[in-house]
């Protein structure tokens, strides 16, 4: 099953092609290629759809998913101010690009586990604005995204290599320790 937006076929052509390398290291690398300088060049126009805000939470909309080839890109329209709890991508490789706006992106290293209590150590930060990607690639998968704008929203594009239904989220007990629990995602509209 295929189900994707017309006005990107382009960009998913890249991304399958970028998928048939088959291995993770090599996709992730080539669809960062491709979103840096797609996005740029051609741009990514987006039904409007795809820009609504959500009041309470960034908003999940999935714009393309290929079962044969094993991956989903979805865009995430983010508020001011709008962020993620510290989460991993359930084992699965993901491709990030800022599609409007920016972002800011925690990273983080787990170091230890027990008994669901979980020990970050920050991996720093970046400030991401349109046009740039990056990839996660377990075991190096925990994140935290924000849009660090005030005024206005952000838009980013999310490339995984399966479908992301659910992710661990990591809440915070004390200076660097977390207790795990899990979340289902879901896709809104």
């Amino acid at each position: 099953m295929k189900t994707q937006v017309a006005v990107v076929d382009p960009l998913i052509e890249r991304l399958c092609d970028a998928v048939r390398l088959g291995e993770v290291s090599a996709i992730a690398e080539q669809i960062k290629n491709d979103l840096e300088s797609f996005i740029p060049a051609e741009g990514l126009i987006l039904p409007e759809r795809f820009h609504r805000v959500k009041p309470d939470s960034y908003a999940r909309r999935l714009l393309y998913q290929d079962s044969e080839l094993g991956f989903t890109a979805l865009v995430m329209t983010w508020g001011p101010g709008q962020r993620t709890a510290l989460h991993d991508h359930s084992g699965i490789w993901c491709v990030e690009g800022v599609l409007e706006g920016e972002m800011e992106v925690i990273r983080y290293e787990l170091m230890e586990e027990k008994d669901g209590v979980c020990r970050f150590e920050n991996r720093g930060s970046v400030h991401a604005t349109a046009g740039t990607a990056g990839a996660l690639i377990p075991p190096y998968e925990h994140h935290v995204l924000a849009n660090s704008l005030s005024d206005r929203s952000s838009l980013t594009l999310h490339v995984y290599g399966g479908e992301m239904t659910h992710c661990d989220v990591f809440q915070p007990e004390e200076p660097g320790l977390y207790r795990r629990s899990s979340r289902q995602l879901s896709y809104d509209e």
